[in-house]
């Protein structure tokens, strides 16, 4: 009985630990299956984090590069050029442009050396885009009361609000610019009739990512303490001369061994001491300006591309502040001396667009953004890049533009940035490149059938008054000027907007009658006033840090003007009677000699403005070739 009972027990025990293990391994289980579960969900709630992580690091990225920064700073993708470009940072309260790959200082300012173009950077100060209103914001871009006084109005045209034109179109084709390398043996029917190849479209009106502008603080601003001097700039000058090449072109042409000829030259031209009607200390170099200058007229053959259609491109605006892009437009496409119909024959290719017309044609007001005025030149570029083989043989670096608006820089810096850009906006932190580009002189033309109406003034002794200025306060250094001088002193005249006179007599008078004419800055660095005192025969003061003054490459600006720092304002009439009499008498007949060359004439003269423009380029263009 024991031994069954004993049996029994065994058992028992035995299904006892048998279920035990079962209960165990089941429970195991259900906490093996929670564990897995709780994993399974943190998993899957850390994949929602990264996906969200990465979503807004995507979205922070896609912001920065197509939105300003507080400041006024853009960062953007630049187009490919040539390496080794020097371009300038720059200041943090006025411009905006693309993020350099490198910097150095030299000096008191730091230069960008970028690896892709010569120039990515733009103005974009652009203050106060709001109803307070100025001359050559987006909503009233094409009255000129910036630069010029009250009595200083431009032509009827300019100062109606500009209208977008619907009906504008602008050509469409490949974007891709790159042109195959079999191209070079290509045969090109360039005197077909081009408008009947060409496919028009309307200009992207996009505006999802416009251009922010920060409003202008209504205060005084400080002046930029690292401004660019006249002396700095002569450095940087030859600095980029010798460190700049353009690319180096794709295949080989007769005109690049004729340039490198020209500037050999040049190079080793005979000195001249004496010259009849040429005043020397005008120049760098006389000798080397005549020799180029003669060379240019033996030499220099220029394509105009005849595709497009009016009013942005192929019609020039004769009057008012924006004239000189207009006037060269007009005697360039007149002229038989230079131009050629064989583009293989041309050392220079112009593209015919006015900034001035692309602005009024095309803004769309209130928008703040360049984009449909960016595209519009992008499709035009499109175009006689699919069509020719000429731009692709050098990345543009023998075509150039002339463009006097504002707006110019920004419109131009990217696909045009290898090109040589003739501006009047020549604003050395802006994007504007020393030894490449031409500062345009910007010339207030009153009356296209009488461009020379009332030049010249009063000789030196008669003129009574030490130093003139009137206009409106645009920008921060106008209202500097008049807080210090305005009603301090009666031999400084500074004045704010002028009662208007029939014919601007008053504003005239005073420049008459005025030893210097203060040229001080608006909203950008340029200024009509600076050939204005020149016409009138005044001793230009230039109070616009980081201008380059017009044909810089070639005049020697210390010669007859005198430059001010903005932040010297307050010392501005100590500063001016510590000149020597004697010293302001060379001055003064510096700007009588120096006057020829910027008059426009209905047919040009020799040495004067359409030539000195055309002769900057040539200029410039033969200091940049670059050899297969």
């Amino acid at each position: 009985m024991s031994g069954i009972h004993a049996s029994w027990m065994s058992k028992c025990y035995a299904v006892s630990v048998d279920y035990d293990s079962s209960k165990v391994r089941q429970q195991l289980t259900q906490q093996f299956l929670r564990m897995g579960q709780q994993l399974l969900r943190l998993c899957l709630l850390e994949a929602r984090r990264l996906i969200w992580l990465a979503g807004m690091m995507f979205a922070v990225i896609f912001a920065l590069y197509h939105f300003e920064f507080p400041f006024g700073y853009v960062l953007s993708s630049s187009s490919s050029f040539s390496a080794g470009k020097v371009s300038l940072v720059p200041n943090s309260h006025s411009h905006s442009g693309d993020s350099p790959s490198k910097s150095e200082v030299v000096g008191n300012m730091t230069i960008s050396i970028s690896s892709n173009s010569p120039s990515t950077f733009f103005t974009q100060e652009r203050a106060n885009w709001t109803s307070e209103g100025r001359d050559r914001n987006p909503e009233n871009a094409s009255v000129s009361d910036r630069s010029e006084s009250s009595s200083m109005n431009s032509s009827p045209n300019a100062t109606s609000p500009p209208v977008v034109n619907k009906n504008i179109s602008t050509p469409i084709v490949n974007s891709n610019i790159s042109t195959l390398e079999s191209e070079r043996t290509k045969t090109f029917d360039i005197n077909e009739n081009s408008r009947k190849s060409q496919k028009y479209l309307t200009p992207s009106g996009n505006n999802s990512y416009p251009n922010r502008v920060p409003k202008l603080n209504k205060g005084l601003e400080m002046p930029d303490s690292s401004a660019v001097s006249i002396s700095e700039m002569n450095g940087l000058l030859l600095q980029n001369r010798a460190s700049y090449r353009s690319m180096a072109p794709r295949w080989s042409a007769v005109v690049d061994r004729e340039l490198l000829n020209a500037k050999s030259l040049i190079e080793n031209a005979p000195i001249i001491k004496n010259y009849p009607n040429i005043y020397a200390p005008l120049y760098r170099n006389f000798s080397m300006f005549k020799r180029s200058y003669e060379l240019m007229e033996e030499t220099l053959k220029v394509y105009v591309y005849r595709e497009g259609e009016k009013p942005v491109l192929h019609q020039p605006r004769l009057n008012g502040i924006y004239a000189s892009e207009g006037w060269f437009m007009k005697l360039l496409e007149a002229n038989k001396k230079f131009l050629t119909r064989n583009p293989r024959k041309a050392h220079l290719f112009y593209l015919p667009f006015s900034s001035q017309m692309l602005e009024e044609t095309l803004y769309i007001a209130n928008s703040h953004s360049f984009d449909n005025l960016k595209q519009y030149l992008k499709n035009y570029l499109n175009l006689i890049t699919a069509k020719y083989p000429f731009w692709n043989r050098t990345g543009g670096a023998d075509h150039f533009l002339v463009a006097c608006h504002d707006w110019a820089p920004t419109e131009t810096n990217q696909l045009m940035a290898n090109c040589i850009r003739a501006l009047c906006n020549a604003d050395v932190k802006g994007g504007f490149v020393l030894g490449k580009d031409v500062s345009l002189p910007e010339t207030l033309v009153r009356s296209f059938r009488s461009p020379l109406r009332d030049l010249g003034g009063k000789p030196p002794s008669q003129r009574s008054i030490l130093a003139f200025f009137a206009g409106s306060m645009h920008g921060y250094v106008r209202p500097i000027l008049l807080q210090h001088w305005e009603n301090k002193d009666p031999d400084m005249k500074i004045f704010g907007r002028m009662p208007k006179s029939k014919g601007n007599k008053n504003y005239i008078r005073h420049m008459k009658n005025s030893k210097y004419c203060i040229c001080a800055k608006g909203y950008e660095v340029n200024s009509p006033r600076v050939v204005e005192a020149i016409f009138y025969e005044c001793v230009p003061v230039i109070i616009s840090d980081n201008f380059v003054p017009p044909f810089f490459e070639v005049l020697n600006w210390d010669s007859f003007a005198v430059f001010i720092l903005e932040k010297d304002i307050p010392n501005l009439k100590s500063i001016l009677l510590s000149i020597p009499e004697k010293r302001y008498l060379e001055m003064q007949m510096g700007v009588k000699k120096v006057q020829k060359h910027f008059l426009w004439h209905a047919k040009p003269e020799k040495y004067d403005i359409f030539h000195l423009v055309l002769h900057s380029v040539w200029y410039n263009r033969l200091h940049l070739i670059s050899l297969r």
